[in-house]
């Protein structure tokens, strides 16, 4: 497993990002916009293109294991969330999470296949603190082998506030595996709240390092539960279309940059380091977002990768 120390000069957003069926490679996200300088590279790899391995298409079954305790508000903003995804015909406003998600669709995966993609919500476990309130990596890979996942499908393992997970803060803030044999991802996602909101929920938190900007007002209320929406939805969009390490990434596959791990940081037109971008703002709540959802619900996504064009493609 690669390892990497947390930039102290900027606001340190950190994911991990599958390989291969057996390991997980770490590389930081940070938030600065990457621009691929060709010279630094040998040949290519500084394009973010299609290695000629599987995507995630079609109909994809995505499980959810509740490790600790979520109050039930903090679970309908996921469950909202997921449901938003390929859901316009449940009265979503433009610029809506669906439109968001058509925009992965169209970028990488109708390049490989004409599939149209649907997230479907499968079955939800509740697994309290099962193995305690620590959990390593390879644990984390266990607990989703347990939810029953068919081939093509996600399990979603997401942890409550009080649950630490290895290198959860000091290297990441997420991360996607795989089980190549079984053909099956997943992916964690910590709730950061009492632990490193500084790193993981920014732009809801003052930033630890770096710019020290105001913190935005969370759509939802939660600031926890906000930064594991902004995770997960740049998680979803490296399991889809990087699923086992050889679909669409840029670089090494010890350090890959995915769909939107490449555009850590930025969530609207002009964004750049401590700033988010031009966003929209709730006029009774004051809150900032990009993305309407179901059930009236607003939302913040990360920006997407285009790799026609080489910039960073968001939705206002």
């Amino acid at each position: 497993m690669a390892s990497f120390s947390l930039p102290k000069s900027i606001l340190a957003l950190l994911a991990i990002l599958t390989l291969a069926s057996s390991s997980l490679g770490a590389r930081p996200r940070k938030l600065d916009v990457w621009i691929p300088n060709p010279n630094d590279y040998p040949d290519d790899s500084y394009l973010l293109k299609y290695h000629n391995g599987e995507v995630l298409q079609g109909n994809i079954p995505v499980h959810i294991i509740w490790y600790g305790d979520f109050l039930s508000p903090q679970k309908s903003i996921i469950i909202d969330f997921l449901n938003s995804l390929t859901s316009n015909t449940w009265g979503q406003s433009n610029p809506s999470v669906a439109q968001w998600w058509s925009t992965i669709d169209q970028l990488y995966l109708s390049k490989v296949s004409n599939q149209q993609t649907q997230i479907n919500l499968g079955n939800q476990i509740d697994w309290s603190y099962w193995w305690g309130k620590y959990l390593t990596m390879s644990q984390i890979a266990q607990i989703a082998s347990n939810a029953g996942t068919p081939r093509g499908g996600i399990t979603l393992v997401l942890t409550a506030k009080d649950v630490t997970v290895e290198e959860f803060c000091s290297s990441h803030c997420a991360f996607h595996g795989s089980d190549q044999s079984a053909g099956t991802t997943f992916i964690w996602v910590g709730n950061s709240e009492s632990q490193c909101p500084g790193q993981c929920a920014w732009p809801f938190h003052q930033p630890l390092y770096g710019p020290q900007s105001p913190p935005l007002v969370p759509p939802n209320g939660d600031v926890g539960i906000e930064g594991m929406i902004i995770n997960l939805a740049s998680m979803l969009a490296g399991a889809v279309s990087n699923p086992f390490g050889n679909g669409y990434y840029q670089g090494s596959t010890e350090a890959p940059m995915e769909a939107c791990t490449a555009c850590p940081g930025v969530y609207g037109r002009g964004a750049y380091p401590g700033y988010a971008g031009q966003l929209w703002t709730d006029s009774t709540t004051g809150a900032s977002y990009n993305a309407n959802g179901f059930n009236g619900r607003e939302y913040l996504l990360p920006a997407i990768f285009d790799p026609t064009m080489a910039t960073c493609s968001t939705l206002n």
